[in-house]
């Protein structure tokens, strides 16, 4: 599954599947964010064996791993994990996240589509995610979406000198 789209600024954007070729690509995007150290919930990048590894892994257990690919660089990724035991199978953890030079130009919106029908067309019933409470445009994105809060967990993390609610959200495909 693969889509292509404009930016706000024109640009051209992509998000597809992830290939082993783009392990150096989201290493180097992801660097960025994890310096400034919020709003992921990562404190280093991987190698680029082990991103390589990573990519395997979740091909071959037919997990979601995308990346958007904006003018030909890798500026963020969408994943979701689905339940490995049968209990779970229902459900997908989503994770995101995207270069500041791909923020505020819509991308967002078009990996929550993607996301979304991927869920769908694999059958999901829900989709689980996590968001700090101050990361107010990320929590508005998902409500538009459909997401529903299932719970906060309070001061759950310290960022940047403060303390944080993670605020666990649910899209429920029925």
């Amino acid at each position: 599954m693969e889509q292509q789209f404009k930016t706000k600024d024109g640009r051209t954007a992509v998000i597809r599947p992830v290939k082993m070729e783009d392990a150096e690509g989201i290493i180097r995007a992801a660097a960025s964010i994890v310096k400034s150290g919020i709003y992921i919930q990562k404190e280093k990048v991987r190698t680029i064996q082990e991103e390589q590894d990573l990519i395997k892994e979740l091909q071959a257990k037919g997990h979601m791993y995308a990346v958007v690919d904006l003018e030909g660089e890798v500026s963020g990724i969408a994943r979701v994990l689905r339940g490995e035991l049968k209990m779970k199978q229902h459900i997908g953890i989503f994770r995101t996240w995207l270069a500041e030079t791909a923020q505020g130009q819509g991308i967002g919106k078009e990996v929550m589509a993607y996301t979304l029908e991927w869920g769908k067309s694999h059958h999901l019933l829900k989709i689980c995610l996590t968001v700090f409470k101050s990361n107010e445009k990320a929590v508005k994105l998902y409500e538009n979406y459909g997401f529903v809060i299932e719970g906060v967990q309070k001061d759950q993390v310290y960022l940047n000198g403060k303390y944080d609610d993670e605020i666990h959200m649910a899209y429920f495909f029925k």
